[in-house]
């Protein structure tokens, strides 16, 4: 990784949350594959695209525009290596050859000029410290008529599985100066774009055209149970951060992450259901040209 300018994030992708998202690579794209094929419809790939996936993450995306971009070739770039490491495993064994990954900060890392026909990304841009540089950066490695598609996080009140940590947090002894949460509404972080008026700024401001937005939801599976849901959002950043602070709170009580686990699970019992546990995430999909 030659260039890094986001290096608060790059140390967490890099860290605890990279290597756990790794690892759960799997339960992840089972959270978001509902998101995969309204991007992938509103990229229009065709077979002889070279796609550009930015923040991708264990590479699912990747994959999937690899298998399309029959006569092309598709380029995941992300910060973390150990789910780059996990992207490249799984491409290989799916033989698909014609998919590449590097690890590199989307905001300077030095895209080929011009060298891709189309954009995406799911999930993946919300985190820049500049986004108006990222996209530029991003738009100058798209050909003239190059188009741009992404999905990120909308409204924080209509993502279930955000508000289970909040109720959860509200059962649990910590001050809320020092709460756990998922993002800023704006600045880097979760729902950095989560208002369309944002979207339109930002990528008015880094040279793209024709920019819409469009409101999409998806229920994903968390788990097979409340408890099972519970111990995989332990895992991830707010639910570590939160066990972390009830340690340092200390007492003689049970441990921060048994306090989390138990509360999350209370918070999810009520979206129990014969097929496990499914949260909605609201989104929007965001299309945008090159001009």
């Amino acid at each position: 990784m030659r260039q890094l300018v986001n290096s608060a994030q790059s140390q967490a992708w890099n860290g605890d949350e990279g290597r756990y998202w790794s690892d759960h690579h799997d339960r992840w794209n089972a959270v978001n594959e509902g998101f995969d094929q309204p991007l992938l419809t509103a990229a229009a790939l065709t077979p002889e695209d070279h796609v550009l996936d930015i923040g991708c993450g264990a590479g699912q995306t990747t994959r999937l525009a690899a298998r399309t971009a029959t006569r092309g070739t598709a380029l995941g770039l992300d910060l973390s290596a150990p789910m780059l490491d996990r992207a490249r495993t799984l491409a290989a064994e799916e033989g698909l050859d014609r998919a590449a990954f590097e690890q590199g900060d989307a905001q300077v890392h030095p895209l080929p000029t011009a060298g891709f026909d189309v954009a995406i990304s799911r999930f993946g841009i919300m985190f820049f410290e500049d986004p108006v540089a990222a996209f530029a950066n991003i738009g100058r490695a798209l050909r003239p008529g190059g188009r741009l598609a992404f999905v990120c996080v909308s409204d924080p009140a209509r993502c279930e599985w955000i508000q289970a940590y909040g109720t959860a947090r509200a059962a649990l002894p910590v001050p809320q100066e020092g709460a756990a949460s998922a993002g800023p509404v704006s600045g880097p972080g979760m729902f950095s774009l989560a208002d369309p008026a944002e979207i339109r700024r930002v990528l008015g401001a880094a040279g793209f055209a024709d920019v819409r937005t469009e409101a999409v939801e998806s229920a994903g599976h968390f788990g097979r149970d409340a408890q099972d849901a519970a111990d995989h959002l332990l895992g991830s950043g707010p639910g570590r951060h939160l066990a972390d602070l009830l340690d340092a709170a200390g007492g003689d009580g049970p441990s921060g992450a048994d306090q989390v686990r138990a509360a999350l699970a209370t918070a999810l019992a009520p979206y129990e259901r014969p097929t496990g546990v499914h949260l909605r995430t609201a989104a929007w999909l965001v299309t945008a040209t090159r001009p």
